[in-house]
């Protein structure tokens, strides 16, 4: 912990050199970007836009894992269904976010469904991939016991699929949130009325605001870092204890 401080507090006094020795509006000094972020709380915006971008990586994040998952362990568990939807997945996992969210919105309209529909096609060959290698590695021996305790199908996945995929939907999901928010903002900024990416859009468009650019996206990578350490690793930690 010590050494993560000392690092943070390093980072930000090379901050603020390069702010003196820029002595520009374009580098805002880290008390300046403070400054932003207290007026922009205290006026409401912030928790608003913040909020509404949580919300949405929340949804997008719930489907793409559940759709994800189900698909990786098909491919996973079916020679056939692996080669026959290999192509489009390795196409789709290839293809620009900006492509994707752009083509979402000219065929689904400027709406919520779109938003949410972008970030999801972007983020599920990722966990698919993932929960994939997943399924091709399942341990033979627990097969053969399920097999000759003749274990139903709910019993199977309970006892002997979920345990074993368990650290790899950790690792899609630690990777895919930090994909999943990212997505996000590219899809606010294109074509919705709010959230993170809609306000770095609005501050760049209006005046290029470095001060709250900067602010914005430091605000939010400090939750999306938090929800990863706070929930995710203790999350992973607790999936791989028995190693």
């Amino acid at each position: 912990m010590l050494t993560r401080i000392v690092s943070l507090a390093i980072l930000i006094a090379a901050w603020q050199a390069a702010a003196w020795e820029a002595h520009s509006r374009l580098l805002p000094a880290p008390l300046a970007v403070l400054d932003f972020i207290i007026a922009e709380a205290k006026r409401g915006d912030l928790a608003h836009n913040v909020g509404i971008t949580l919300l949405r990586v929340a949804i997008a994040f719930a489907i793409a894992m559940g759709l994800g998952t189900s698909l990786g362990v098909a491919l996973g568990r079916s020679r056939k269904a692996d080669l026959a939807l290999d192509t489009p997945l390795l196409v789709l996992l290839n293809t620009p976010a900006l492509v994707i969210t752009v083509l979402a919105y000219v065929w689904v309209g400027l709406n919520e469904t779109a938003a949410i529909l972008a970030v999801v096609l972007n983020k599920l060959p990722n966990v698919a991939v993932i929960v994939r290698e997943g399924s091709r590695n399942l341990d033979p021996g627990l097969e053969e016991m399920a097999r000759a305790y003749r274990f139903d199908r709910w019993t199977w996945v309970r006892d002997v699929l979920v345990p074993q995929l368990q650290p790899y939907i950790v690792t899609a999901a630690r990777s895919g949130l930090s994909l999943a928010w990212k997505i996000v903002l590219v899809v606010e900024l294109l074509g919705r009325p709010d959230g993170v990416g809609f306000a770095i859009n609005f501050y760049f468009i209006q005046s290029t605001d470095v001060a709250a650019i900067i602010g914005y996206s430091l605000v939010f990578m400090a939750v999306m870092i938090g929800i990863d350490v706070l929930l995710l690793q203790r999350l992973e930690a607790h999936v791989r204890r028995w190693r």
